[in-house]
């Protein structure tokens, strides 16, 4: 079995990170087949996610995502792959957005 563990810090609030954490479980289910479940807490909202060969969670807060997951023998030899494309997708959704760059600039 391999292990992932993928860290990123982030300067948003919990409540813009959870709407980035619940973007990332439907990108996640849609491309993947995962099958995600999302619990809310005071300080911490947990993203448990699964399917046939993987299994993990994506621990959300105030200032940090950490993804933990665990890939069956079958999938751990993608195991550089399977991580690049979750980087991939997490830093494409904590990345600035053009449009509101552009509307800012509209605005000035």
């Amino acid at each position: 079995m391999a292990n992932l563990h993928i860290r990123r810090e982030h300067s948003l609030s919990l409540a813009q990170a959870r709407k980035i954490a619940l973007k990332w479980a439907q990108q996640v289910e849609a491309e993947f087949g995962m099958q995600c479940s999302y619990e809310e807490g005071a300080k911490e909202d947990r993203v448990s996610f699964t399917r046939s060969g993987v299994n993990g969670v994506l621990h959300v807060t105030g200032d940090h995502f950490d993804l933990d997951a665990k890939l069956g023998f079958l999938l751990g030899a993608f195991k550089g792959r399977i991580e690049a494309e979750i980087v991939k997708n997490l830093d494409d959704l904590l990345a600035p957005k053009p449009a509101a760059k552009k509307a800012a600039a509209k605005k000035q």
